[in-house]
C-alpha cells in the first residue's frame, strides 16, 4: 500500500486556480463600512480584515454614535452588534430604519447568541442579515458581498 503524506490529501487548486469568487472592488469607488461594537477587540479585528480587502472602515462603540455616523457619512453597509451600553443594536437598528436619510443602508447584525427568536426580531426591526460570533472570515465576506452586490450571481 502506497503511503501518502497528509499534505497530499488537500489540494489548494480550484477549477480556475483563483480562490476569490468575485473580483476585488474597483479602485475608483470607496466602499464605506460602519462597524458598531462595544468591544474594541472585535472592532479592531473587523477593521483589519475589511481594510485588507479594500473597504474603508468607520468605528462606533455604541448605538447612538452609530446613528450619528450613519447620518453624517452614509456608509454603504453597517455591521452592528446587539448587546451594547446605552442604545443597543435592536434600538439603533430601529432608529436607522425609521430615519429617511439612513433607512436604505444595509445592516448585518453580529451577535454571539444565535437564537432563532433573536434573528426573527432583528429581521422584523429591519436587519438585512445575521452573522454569529465567533466570526468566520469567509462567512463575513459572503454576507458583506451579498448586501453590497445583491444582483451579482456567483458562478
Amino acid at each position: 500500500m502506497e503511503r501518502k503524506s497528509f499534505r497530499s490529501l488537500f489540494s489548494r487548486r480550484t477549477v480556475n486556480n483563483e480562490r476569490r469568487v468575485k473580483q476585488r472592488m474597483p479602485k475608483d469607488r470607496v466602499i464605506k463600512v460602519l462597524v458598531v461594537d462595544d468591544s474594541r477587540t472585535v472592532v479592531h479585528g473587523l477593521r483589519g480584515v475589511l481594510e485588507q480587502d479594500g473597504y474603508y472602515v468607520m468605528e462606533a462603540y455604541d448605538g447612538m454614535t452609530a446613528i450619528e455616523l450613519a447620518k453624517a457619512h452614509q456608509p454603504d453597509l453597517i455591521l452592528m452588534d446587539v448587546i451594547m451600553p446605552g442604545l443597543n443594536g435592536f434600538q439603533a437598528t430601529r432608529k436607522i430604519r425609521k430615519d429617511s436619510a439612513t433607512h436604505s443602508i444595509p445592516i448585518i447584525i453580529i451577535s454571539a447568541t444565535e437564537q432563532p427568536s433573536e434573528q426573527f426580531w432583528l429581521t422584523k426591526l429591519g436587519a438585512n442579515d445575521f452573522l454569529g460570533k465567533p466570526i468566520i472570515r469567509g462567512d463575513l465576506f459572503t454576507k458583506v458581498e451579498s448586501q453590497l452586490y445583491p444582483r451579482q450571481v456567483v458562478a
